[in-house]
């Protein structure tokens, strides 16, 4: 069986990024199509061999992508897989867009339905997250809305068969694709994390851009006065430093060693933000540290109430402060925290995604003889 992996572009490090080196264990031969590749930002990508599109020649494209927004989904056409049997598209945005001969087994595995374009389309139009270039970011999604949603909706149909993230996702796939999903849950290796007594602060680790709300935990900490350590970095860095008063601490990019530390050494994660999953949640009860986490998205997930965390109801600063103090009122068991965590492990995530691509590659090709 001759596999690709496609994902929408190769310039950062984050969850999406974990499950395609997870998928290079399966299948370390497989190429990674992609729009662009930043090498400078994306080391992890080291051991691919990486097939970039014709954006990966235009100005700003490896760093600004979103100037772009009509030439992706033509980038991801571009691409021939006629030697290929399966290609699996990792996806919240373009690399669904492929095209597939009816041989080739074209699996989704979809991390959400275009954020910007369904689900969170307002976020993105009033923040688009692009700095001085923000007003042409703008300017540029009004125009070119209808078109991209309409791109979007034809793409949606090409994959054969869809794979959700979460429940969360697989309910946007049906509700935004009208496609059904299975689930399988993003891998986290839980072996790298261990156990130690907390040192007094709650930790925060996130990309720092508009939707994932770090600002609405500042404001929580900055009114509670509790110890908080950020963890992440992004645009969004300089004004999160500015609202941030003394007991609120900006750790930036940090090495994997140093994130297992912070997490053993916290009282619990923060997860402010509505996550399709929410890999640090996991990571995090992997060291036996229970999470506060925004009730919806993945964190239903990944989180059972009152025993590996707690859920706050609405995204203000009140509920989130009311859950943190709520949080020194429960005793938390470390011990069964872990134990729930380890069901997410890397090692369930190969086995998962190996049988079901195996599974729909048989049933792809006993479709194709009738």
């Amino acid at each position: 069986m001759k596999l690709a992996l496609v994902y929408d572009r190769v310039n950062k490090f984050g969850g999406a990024e974990q499950v395609l080196n997870a998928l290079h264990l399966i299948w370390p031969q497989a190429p990674l199509y992609t729009t662009v590749y930043n090498q400078k930002t994306s080391s992890w990508a080291k051991t691919f061999e990486i097939k970039p599109s014709f954006l990966q020649q235009f100005p700003f494209a490896k760093t600004h992508h979103e100037l772009y927004p009509m030439l992706a989904p033509m980038a991801f056409e571009s691409f021939n897989f006629d030697d290929f049997d399966v290609v699996i598209s990792v996806t919240s945005a373009e690399a669904k867009a492929i095209i597939t001969k009816p041989h080739t087994l074209h699996l989704s595995y979809c991390l959400t339905p275009t954020r910007y374009l369904w689900s969170h389309r307002h976020q993105y139009l009033n923040q688009p997250g692009l700095g001085v270039l923000s007003k042409l970011g703008q300017a540029v999604f009004k125009i070119s809305y209808p078109y991209l949603k309409s791109l979007d909706s034809l793409a949606s149909t090409r994959p054969d068969h869809y794979l959700a993230i979460s429940t969360t996702v697989q309910k946007r796939i049906k509700q935004y694709y009208q496609r059904d999903a299975d689930i399988i849950f993003p891998p986290v290796n839980t072996t790298n994390f261990s156990y130690k007594p907390s040192q007094g602060y709650f930790l925060l680790v996130s990309r720092l851009v508009p939707y994932k709300q770090v600002d609405l935990a500042i404001k929580a900490f900055n009114q509670l006065g509790q110890r908080l350590v950020i963890v992440g970095s992004g645009r969004y860095h300089s004004p999160l430093t500015k609202l941030a008063r003394s007991s609120i601490e900006f750790k930036g990019q940090v090495s994997d060693q140093a994130l297992v530390k912070l997490y053993q050494n916290c009282e619990a994660l923060i997860m402010p933000q509505e996550e399709d999953f929410g890999i640090v949640a996991v990571e995090a009860q992997a060291t036996g540290k229970p999470v506060i986490a925004y009730n919806s998205g993945g964190a239903l997930d990944t989180i059972i109430a009152n025993q590996t965390g707690l859920f706050f109801n609405k995204p203000t600063v009140d509920s989130l402060s009311k859950a943190v103090k709520q949080f020194s009122l429960h005793k938390w068991n470390h011990q069964q925290i872990q134990t729930h965590a380890r069901q997410f492990d890397i090692k369930y995530f190969k086995q998962k995604f190996k049988t079901c691509t195996e599974a729909q590659w048989l049933k792809h090709q006993k479709k194709l003889k009738y």
